[in-house]
């Protein structure tokens, strides 16, 4: 590709032009200057890359690293092990690109789009995403330790056996996302929607996760131990064999769900909504528990028969399946 004269060598000190393609000579050009500022030697440049359009760019191991890359396009962009840590990616565009493994710990994702990316393995740790688009996005065994997330939308994605400890997320959308062995140990999820999602053997372990929306979730051998459950819905949620065993489930509303052999040890289930659920089998539930729970005449009590729950009545012991 010939260099475009807006990307002449004068002009690489300055901010490219918005829309501007850069031709692989000055492309070497930036990312050499770009080593050397890394490095502190003299002559060294800071890659400015703002706006400049990259798609389909072979760009393998890269190294990104702080580069200013703001509405930047690396659609269809090959990427993989690149490095863009620390990155501004601010309304940049790397959808449909493939970074698998790649390295954006601590990268600036505020308005970007990452649509149907290939970012298997990559790491995310400490990135801020703002209003972010990774629809259909592949984040399988992706590591977003102390991610945080505001207004995102994750719909469809693919987050199996990804690294979500302490992640702080807010207000995202993840309906119909792969979270199958996902681990979100310690996060923090306020007021997002999680509806269809897929995260069967999932850990939600000492997660606080408040007024989300589960509806229809498969969650299967889920673990929400200590966790803080408060007034998120669970509405006709699988919940078959998941451990919530202290955790707080306090007006929290499971109505319709499946929690057939679930464990609920020492919850707190103060106002929880139990109608219409099966509790069939479910392990260390109280009187007390289940007494303060709400529970109706289509709810299947631990010991199989149909509610309310009645103190004294035994119902509370669980069958065998």
């Amino acid at each position: 590709m010939p260099d475009s004269p807006s990307m002449s060598e004068e002009h690489l000190a300055a901010a490219p032009l918005i829309g501007a393609r850069l031709g692989l000579a000055a492309l070497h050009r930036v990312l050499e200057a770009h080593r050397a500022w890394l490095e502190r030697r003299p002559g060294g440049l800071r890659a400015s890359l703002h706006g400049v359009v990259l798609p389909e760019a072979a760009l393998d191991k890269v190294n990104f690293e702080r580069a200013d890359l703001k509405a930047a396009n690396f659609i269809d962009a090959r990427m993989s092990d690149a490095n863009l840590s620390g990155a501004s990616l601010q309304f940049a565009d790397l959808s449909n690109a493939t970074l698998i493994d790649a390295d954006l710990s601590q990268a600036e994702l505020v308005d970007a789009k990452l649509e149907h990316a290939l970012l298997g393995g990559a790491n995310f740790s400490e990135a801020r995403f703002l209003r972010a688009s990774l629809r259909g996005a592949n984040l399988r065994q992706a590591h977003l330790l102390e991610v945080n997330m505001e207004r995102c939308d994750f719909a469809g994605a693919v987050l199996r056996e990804a690294q979500l400890l302490q992640a702080k997320v807010f207000d995202c959308n993840f309906a119909e996302a792969e979270f199958e062995g996902a681990n979100l140990y310690h996060s923090v999820f306020r007021c997002c929607k999680l509806p269809g999602i897929s995260a069967a053997g999932s850990n939600w372990s000492t997660a606080t996760v408040q007024n989300c929306e589960f509806r229809r979730a498969d969650l299967t051998s889920a673990r929400f131990d200590r966790a803080d459950l408060r007034q998120s819905s669970f509405w006709k949620a699988t919940l078959c064999g998941s451990s919530f065993q202290n955790a707080r489930l306090n007006i929290a509303d499971l109505e319709g769900a499946d929690l057939t052999g679930a464990r609920f040890n020492d919850a707190a289930t103060m106002g929880a909504n139990l109608r219409g659920a099966n509790l069939r089998a479910a392990q260390g539930l109280t009187q007390t528990q289940l007494g303060q729970a709400r529970t109706d005449r289509e709810t299947i009590l631990p010991d199989g028969s149909h509610g309310p729950f009645l103190l004294v009545s035994g119902a509370h012991r669980p069958c065998r399946l």
